[in-house]
């Protein structure tokens, strides 16, 4: 009887990690390259369950300004990792790497992240 109670634990248990990290599914990113995103922040959102960095960029093909919506963590993680909520502020000259959406559309997941020439966190563990 202990053996089949401690048997559904485990099950149940295994089924709702799975659950879980369904919600953090990253099939909408290309994790095989990465690309370098250069420009200003426009908005950094301190959010649950993800964080955004959203950096206007000038697209070199016609100059005009496109945002890039970049995911990162949730506040908790990023803290573990060294970020703020204030870490960056709008205006702040950011380079990002970032897992580009495989839509082709400007957005990502980012991996690193500098303001103003200083790197932001670890970063390392998104």
């Amino acid at each position: 009887m202990k053996y089949k109670v401690l048997a559904m634990t485990a099950l149940m248990t295994l089924g709702a990690v799975g659950a879980a990290t369904a919600h953090h599914s990253k099939a909408s990113y290309d994790l095989s390259r990465t690309v370098t995103v250069t420009g200003t922040l426009a908005e950094f959102l301190w959010t649950n369950p993800h964080a955004w960095v959203v950096v206007s960029v000038k697209d070199p093909r016609t100059g005009e300004e496109v945002q890039w919506r970049l995911e990162g963590d949730g506040p908790y993680g990023l803290a573990t990792q060294g970020w703020k909520r204030n870490s960056v502020k709008p205006g702040d000259q950011i380079v990002a790497t970032v897992h580009p959406l495989r839509s082709g559309t400007p957005g990502g997941e980012f991996v690193r992240v500098t303001a103003n020439g200083v790197a932001v966190g670890t970063a390392e563990g998104n």
